[in-house]
């Protein structure tokens, strides 16, 4: 079990380090590619379950005003806008990979990378696709198909990074 003190101060530093991934990108209409994902994978990495806790603060300090998003954005509407599936699907990512990380067996951390990330795109996509009026295909060629290779990237260098400070 972590200690309050560490929870604080952990969910202090990842919610910065979230924010500051979302100034990181490579602006891909609609979505943009951020180095985001990669901050929410450590934050599980390193706070196990209770990672959700500075994660959903980063979606709700946005949510509230505070530009935290891409580029500096914030408020409802980003969260209503097609972006707000995949900032939404954050929260139970931390979770997966938190989870996953309770355990000792690489083979349940990759495997909780792995799901983390699909759980990030099956909020995005399915919001995606409902905000912008968009088939499910049409979603998941905009949502996912430009993102594979980065997302595989951002999994390997969690798992990397992971081995060294879980």
């Amino acid at each position: 079990m972590m200690h309050r003190a560490r929870i604080l101060a952990y969910s202090g530093t990842f919610i910065a380090l979230i924010a500051a991934g979302s100034w990181i990108s490579i602006p891909l209409p609609p979505v943009p590619l951020t180095l985001q994902t990669l901050f929410v994978l450590l934050s599980g990495i390193v706070m196990k379950r209770y990672a959700v806790i500075p994660v959903a603060l980063y979606v709700l300090l946005g949510a509230a005003g505070l530009p935290v998003f891409h580029n500096g954005t914030a408020g409802l509407g980003v969260l209503l806008g097609p972006t707000g599936g995949f900032l939404a699907g954050f929260i139970p990512s931390a979770l997966v990979v938190g989870l996953a990380y309770e355990h000792e067996s690489p083979k349940s951390r990759v495997a909780g990378l792995i799901a983390a990330t699909c759980v990030t795109y099956v909020f995005g996509v399915a919001w995606l696709a409902w905000s912008a009026s968009l088939s499910l295909p049409q979603a998941i060629l905009v949502g996912v198909a430009p993102f594979v290779v980065g997302a595989v990237v951002k999994v390997a260098a969690a798992y990397a990074i992971g081995k060294r400070v879980a």
